[in-house]
């Protein structure tokens, strides 16, 4: 597989990225054995506090010694908490009862932290920092420069990746329609963004001379020679690598990506607050048709916590996020190494017979 310059920049073998999944499914483990394999891991601490945006770093460099990638929320945060939570208390009771859980508690709403988890990003210093559900401010993004950080940020239309060009970044993440979880949309209403992969990079390609870096449920060595072929420098996976055993994942996670047989995700405020794509599954469905109950994110997430944590403890597919992309059914169980190396393999081969 040919290097190019965004290859040359990050100080990795192959276009091959992880996605940075905050919260269970990522873990630095995982991001260490992307990066060992050739790739760039990714650690995502959208959720994390400063303390452990530094322990996480300071892990994963006590894995490897080669780049990988830290991301934040830079946004997202609703402004408008005027909803009456005591119909959502009333469902996500109803979860904890069947978990055997004490009733939820309400949680305060949270501010946004994005300055103080960058100022520990600033600290340590990764290779690359990477961005989600907004831009930085100018000062921020200098900062990062200013540390010789790579800076990434992630678009789901054509004018968020102008903006961003705008802003200074030194490459594009375009994340497609088919995006498992939540996508990075910031510029127009989530539902209007809802572009696909191959338009999106198409698009974002013709407008600038960036390096664009294509995501949205890519699974295989052809998808990523499709992706190539489009344009992209590289591809971001994230589902892909949910089931591999450095996974942070739940095992009854991991055994619901692998045992779907037909792309039953859709998109859901239901856990979060923020419209993500996953499996679906029965809290899902408890919150259907009572989109008006769900509080905004975060609040909501940190609602959820409990009831999804306690869900993958013990096993419980009902009431636990199954973040997928639309490629699902062709989710593979192998070490993040291995399957690094036979995306690159797969990938190729299916160059060869495109050319």
């Amino acid at each position: 597989m040919a290097t190019n310059g965004l290859l040359r920049r990050l100080g990795i073998e192959h276009p091959i990225l992880l996605a940075p999944m905050a919260g269970t499914g990522g873990s630095p483990e995982l991001a260490a054995a992307v990066s060992q394999a050739g790739g760039l891991g990714a650690w995502g601490g959208g959720y994390a506090k400063p303390d452990e945006i530094v322990a996480a770093i300071r892990r994963m460099r006590a894995l490897t010694n080669r780049p990988f990638n830290i991301n934040l929320f830079a946004g997202g945060y609703a402004a408008d908490h005027s909803i009456d939570p005591q119909p959502m208390l009333d469902l996500v009771a109803e979860a904890h009862v069947s978990l055997g859980l004490p009733p939820p508690i309400l949680p305060a709403v949270p501010r946004d932290p994005f300055d103080d988890q960058l100022q520990a990003v600033l600290e340590e210093r990764p290779t690359v920092f990477s961005f989600t559900f907004g831009i930085p401010s100018a000062a921020q993004l200098a900062a990062l420069k200013a540390r010789g950080i790579i800076v990434v940020g992630s678009a789901t239309t054509v004018e968020e990746a102008r903006r961003l060009e705008q802003a200074g970044v030194d490459a594009i993440v375009t994340q497609g329609a088919e995006a498992g979880a939540h996508r990075g949309t910031f510029a127009a209403p989530f539902e209007d963004s809802m572009v696909p992969l191959a338009a999106l990079v198409r698009g974002i390609c013709g407008i600038t001379a960036l390096p664009v870096i294509a995501s949205g449920g890519l699974m295989d060595g052809r998808d990523i020679a499709a992706a190539r072929k489009l344009g992209a420098a590289a591809v971001q996976l994230g589902t892909a690598f949910l089931p591999c055993p450095e996974s942070g994942a739940p095992a009854v996670y991991k055994r619901a990506l692998l045992a779907a047989q037909t792309d039953t995700t859709v998109i859901t405020r239901a856990y979060s607050g923020r419209p993500a794509r996953g499996l679906t599954n029965r809290f899902i469905a408890m919150v259907s048709g009572k989109e008006e109950f769900i509080l905004p994110f975060r609040q909501q997430n940190d609602l959820t916590r409990p009831m999804r944590n306690a869900s993958g403890q013990q096993g419980v597919a009902d009431y636990i996020s199954l973040w997928a992309g639309q490629g699902v059914t062709r989710s593979r169980e192998m070490p993040a190494a291995a399957l690094v190396k036979t995306l690159v393999d797969e990938s190729s081969a299916a160059e060869i017979v495109r050319a």
